[in-house]
């Protein structure tokens, strides 16, 4: 028996009534609403917002991203079963927290399905913004593999270790998009940036004035260190993560800055068990989807470990599109976003048999399913 319709793998051809295209990422798509539907929304469902403000309706999905290309696995599963549901019970939970403590709002404005977020639409500013409390992944490596000892502007000190905790928790922005022709600054996306960068070329970034620099710093370490204390309740540790912010207009007119995209999810942030980390640092497990990064590097070693060139992304492409996973290698992970999900968030994963009916069924009342 085939598994196609246990996981929702293309969310870019809904029949919901937009306005231009469709803008589709690594793992959920947006569909923009016309003006008018913004409006009547607003008005009728009582969201807290300008009435001329744009709404989206973001579709998760279940996709699976490992080295920058999606993955299928075989008898017809397209995706993770759950994955989606995980990252947007995550990322709600999370936004919940922010708000009681008071740290900015974000962009959900209601939730009518565990695949379907309504967003109100926010002005990015174009960095990720990075926080990391210890020395591993991207800047593991570049430490230890390339000598680096100013990462993003921060001085490193000698000897550290892998997966060491820094004495103090780092924030290392990457561009989000290709920026082009800031002075220092790479034109590639995910570029490694340092907060002088970003002063003195705020407005580029998308910020409206050099405070809000310090403001998104603020955010972020908040919502960082909310999530760190309150995972330790769970006995895990918050390693690093990456959250996006976006400006949007406020009743009286006036600019505020929001959270938007995911926070503290499993794509977007590592979490290790506190009581494994504490035996063995170095090989600590990430509960996330790093074990299948792991399979997919002793299956393909090399081949999928080198940059960016055209002709490596190419080959990837290739390898993604011809090789299908075992249905075990996708349903580990499967496990670990449920596991984890529930164990940070205390709310269950509700079972979805057939994603796309049940989402146009839910969105047919809000008169947007063409």
């Amino acid at each position: 028996m085939g598994l196609e319709n246990s996981a929702l793998s293309e969310t870019h051809n809904l029949p919901i009534k937009h306005d231009g295209e469709v803008h589709s990422g690594k793992v959920r798509s947006v569909y923009w609403l016309t003006s008018e539907d913004s409006r009547r929304l607003v008005d009728a469902r009582g969201y807290p917002v300008r009435s001329d403000t744009g709404l989206g309706v973001m579709i998760d999905s279940d996709r699976i991203s490992a080295f920058n290309v999606n993955w299928k696995a075989e008898n017809g599963l397209m995706g993770v079963i759950g994955k989606g549901a995980c990252l947007n019970i995550t990322s709600q939970h999370w936004f919940e927290r922010f708000d009681k403590e008071g740290l900015a709002g974000n962009h959900i404005l209601d939730v009518p399905h565990p695949l379907v977020w309504i967003v109100q639409k926010a002005d990015p500013i174009m960095i990720e913004a990075i926080a990391r409390q210890y020395i591993t992944g991207s800047m593991w490596g570049d430490y230890s593999e390339g000598g680096v000892r100013n990462f993003c502007g921060h001085q490193l000190p000698p000897n550290l270790t892998k997966n060491q905790r820094l004495t103090e928790l780092l924030i290392t922005p990457t561009t989000k998009g290709i920026l082009k022709g800031i002075p220092g600054v790479p034109e590639k996306d995910d570029a490694n940036i340092t907060r002088e960068d970003i002063l003195s070329n705020y407005f580029r970034f998308g910020f409206h004035v050099p405070s809000h620099v310090v403001k998104y710093e603020q955010l972020l370490r908040g919502g960082f260190e909310l999530i760190a204390r309150e995972s330790e309740a769970v006995k895990q540790l918050f390693v690093d993560t990456k959250f996006e912010f976006g400006y949007v207009r406020n009743d009286d007119g006036s600019i505020g800055m929001i959270y938007i995209d995911e926070v503290g999810t499993l794509d977007s942030s590592r979490y290790w068990p506190r009581d494994e980390y504490e035996k063995d640092p170095v090989n600590v497990t990430e509960e996330s989807k790093e074990g299948f990064r792991q399979y997919l590097i002793g299956k393909f070693g090399k081949k999928l470990m080198t940059g960016k060139e055209k002709d490596v992304v190419t080959e990837k492409k290739r390898i993604a599109a011809e090789y299908r996973v075992p249905v075990e290698e996708f349903m580990k992970v499967s496990d670990t976003y449920r596991r984890m999900t529930e164990k940070l968030t205390g709310k269950s994963i509700p079972e979805i048999h057939d994603a796309r009916g049940e989402i146009l069924d839910t969105l047919t009342p809000y008169g947007i399913v063409a």
